[in-house]
């Protein structure tokens, strides 16, 4: 599993506190704002200050400003993001950084280890990763280049507001054709996605911290479907102790439960029973943490083996699959891949932001920061690929 590096152990510590503020999702990093984890589809986070402005950004166009800002030709009006509760620690946590903008040698944000050292620069960090796409460097604190404000729903809504050009960016941490099945989508419609992954989930069977030390440290795969079916509804019959099962999933349209059903069941539109829904990764691992019986799937970012949502090991076809060992191998059926999808084409402000994700300092700080895997190295040169500053020259 990919881990951060010794050297920025402090540095990631520092930003854990994303994934232990419960249902409000990432406090703003660097000084901004985020989600109030409401369930509505609106109700994200602004990663920045400008959230009355999210409607008004230009998701197809390349360098048209929209909002009347002009850096030259350059688009610099704020570019939106909303969708999945699984990718949004990436998404969120990035648009943190970058638009605070933070001096290179700012040892929490933009340390010389990484400036100096890695990408030998003493520009600020926005500025830094926007220059080669053509924007100038604003050279100020909280002044990035142009501002991101990331907003916190489900996958469904991602996949949805950047097919009608509400938002530029679409996360979904399932596969857009997934999440429109419901709605037989068209094949002109699905080519019109254009898919950035920006990381992996290794999706982890997790229960509540009785269960764990009352010693259920696995189950196989055909339990995991009994007990989301309702045919298995004591943890006795699966060598817990004689309590009942609290089989907890997220709503449906969010991307973790549309790949939990495809991945186990075979169908993401396959017809499963928990007990109670969650909107958001957030909100599932609050109930799971003060439940004493529950049971979930969740993504990787919210596990805490040592706090409330210990996960445990899943048998499929004879091999063990643990948490911190082998959920991120291909063969894990619960792996998916982390989508952020923009529309038709993919514009250079757009470019700009998913190229700093998908950056050796995107992979770590916020992708193995959230505990999620890093894309393998032929994978990020063809994401990278995608989105190079050259195809916008």
């Amino acid at each position: 599993m990919a881990r951060e590096s010794a050297a920025n152990s402090d540095l990631v510590s520092r930003r854990k506190i994303i994934l232990t503020t419960g249902a409000a999702g990432a406090a703003a990093l660097a000084g901004c704002s985020s989600g109030d984890g409401d369930d509505s589809d609106d109700g994200g986070s602004d990663s920045g200050s400008d959230s009355g402005s999210d409607s008004g950004s230009d998701s197809g166009s390349d360098n048209e400003n929209t909002d009347g800002n002009e850096s030259g030709s350059m688009d610099t009006s704020v570019l939106t993001a909303d969708g999945s509760s699984t990718v949004y620690p990436i998404t969120n946590t990035g648009g943190s950084y970058w638009n605070s903008n933070p001096e290179a040698g700012d040892e929490d944000y933009w340390p010389n280890s990484w400036a100096q050292e890695e990408y030998d620069t003493q520009m600020r960090l926005a500025d830094f990763f926007a220059q080669d796409y053509g924007y100038e460097a604003t050279e100020e604190r909280s002044n990035p280049p142009f501002r991101a404000s990331i907003a916190l729903s489900h996958s469904g809504t991602g996949v949805e507001g950047v097919m009608e050009e509400r938002i530029d960016i679409g996360d979904s941490s399932a596969p857009a054709e997934a999440e429109l099945a419901g709605t037989d989508p068209s094949e002109e419609t699905l080519n019109n996605f254009v898919d950035h992954v920006v990381g992996v989930d290794g999706q982890p069977i997790v229960v509540s911290r009785e269960i764990a030390d009352a010693g259920v440290e696995q189950i196989t795969i055909e339990e995991l479907r009994g007990i989301y079916r309702q045919e298995i509804t004591n943890w006795s019959e699966v060598g817990g102790p004689d309590r009942d099962i609290l089989a907890l999933g997220r709503s449906a349209g969010s991307g973790t439960d549309t790949a939990f059903r495809a991945n186990v069941y075979g169908d993401p539109e396959a017809s499963i029973s928990p007990d109670q829904r969650f909107g958001q990764n957030q909100q599932l691992q609050q109930a799971v943490t003060q439940a004493d019986n529950a049971i979930a799937y969740i993504a990787l970012a919210f596990v805490e083996p040592d706090g409330g949502t210990p996960p445990i090991g899943l048998e499929i076809d004879g091999t063990l699959y643990e948490y911190g060992t082998n959920l991120g191998a291909q063969d894990y059926p619960l792996s998916r891949d982390l989508h952020a999808y923009t529309w038709e084409d993919t514009s250079r402000k757009e470019a700009c932001f998913i190229n700093f994700l998908l950056s050796d300092f995107g992979q770590e700080i916020f992708v193995a920061g959230n505990n999620y895997f890093k894309l393998p190295q032929d994978r990020l040169e063809t994401q990278r690929e995608m989105v190079a500053a050259s195809n916008y020259e």
